[in-house]
């Protein structure tokens, strides 16, 4: 089967994206966003926004695009902050990176798949397995990459 990729504008977003290092495993949909396609969830768009009408956040949590409030949903699906924050693949762990921009407001997240490699959601467009979290790092978040991870969470696997 031959492998899809991203147009070469969306590709250009990311400078540390090349053809060998992913390939695009969905097509476009505005269900989900990164955000929810880290912890397996494609049917609901999450995003700490009460001006978003589809918006999901988990109840009870604080609606602010903070590093801590991202930590503290994920925590809702079983996540604990990995102490060594390790990004190599750990038996019976699944992991959970956060990317921020330069002002540290959280831009992305991605899942890290059994086999080492990563799934990320891009916005309202394709989903996509790349090799390292570096293929999606780079620029400032903010006009170009989606910034730097900042933490990796994981959780239990059985």
């Amino acid at each position: 089967m031959k492998k899809k990729y991203l147009t070469t504008s969306q590709e250009a977003f990311f400078p540390n994206l090349t053809r060998e290092s992913y390939h695009v495993t969905s097509s476009p949909t505005a269900e989900y966003n990164c955000i929810a396609h880290a912890v397996g969830n494609a049917d609901r768009w999450w995003w700490p926004d009460d001006l978003a009408p589809h918006a999901h956040w988990p109840e009870g949590l604080a609606k602010a695009e903070t590093l801590e409030a991202f930590v503290l949903a994920y925590e809702t699906e079983g996540y604990l902050v990995c102490p060594d924050q390790n990004r190599g693949l750990e038996d019976g762990f699944e992991k959970v990176a956060i990317f921020v921009d330069v002002e540290g407001i959280p831009t992305h997240a991605c899942r890290q798949l059994s086999d080492g490699a990563w799934t990320s959601k891009l916005g309202e467009s394709e989903d996509i397995q790349h090799q390292t979290l570096e293929d999606m790092e780079g620029g400032d978040g903010l006009s170009l990459g989606y910034g730097q991870v900042k933490i990796i969470l994981k959780r239990s696997v059985s």
